[in-house]
């Protein structure tokens, strides 16, 4: 089945409706999520439910991010300038809602996510994409997807945009 596609959270989509079943990312969609597009620190994009457009199915935010160089694993590192920062996206959350669980969403929102950090990168540098998972389970999930765990952080993993560009083709 093909999924719709995503769209910047906007006052038509029904938040409170929204139920991952993790109180700090149901809370954050519902009571932050505008206040941080609206001021520009973070998008949160959204997939809509194709029955009912204004029914969120799941979302994921987006907002530039720097890493420190010396946070890098070695090997990535010596490829590297010498400066302090490295650019970087940040996936701050991603959820899905718990009546759309096991339907592909959670892996079609990841792959929308690096679609759009890679597109912004023709515009603008960015190295990797970074995200803090939750627990060991979200960890594994960005991990089957090549998302390497900062050597002194396992639950902050990044992806390099070399393996995001390799993944999508």
């Amino acid at each position: 089945m093909s999924q719709p596609p995503t769209e910047p959270l906007g006052p038509q989509h029904a938040r409170e409706a929204f139920g991952s079943g993790s109180d700090a990312l149901d809370t954050f969609l519902k009571r932050q999520a505008r206040q941080e597009q609206e001021r520009n620190v973070s998008v949160c994009w959204i997939l809509p439910d194709p029955k009912d457009p204004t029914r969120i199915r799941g979302y994921y935010t987006l907002s530039a991010y720097s890493v420190k160089l010396t946070d890098l694993p070695e090997d990535v590192r010596k490829r590297l300038p010498k400066y302090p920062d490295m650019p970087a996206a940040l996936l701050g959350r991603l959820a899905v809602d718990a009546q759309f669980r096991g339907q592909g969403h959670g892996e079609h929102l990841l792959l929308d996510a690096m679609q759009k950090v890679l597109t912004a990168s023709e515009t603008m540098g960015t190295l990797v994409l970074v995200v803090d998972a939750k627990d060991q389970p979200a960890a594994e999930f960005y991990q089957h997807f090549d998302f390497i765990a900062f050597p002194s952080q396992p639950l902050r993993l990044f992806l390099p945009l070399a393996t995001i560009q390799r993944l999508l083709g």
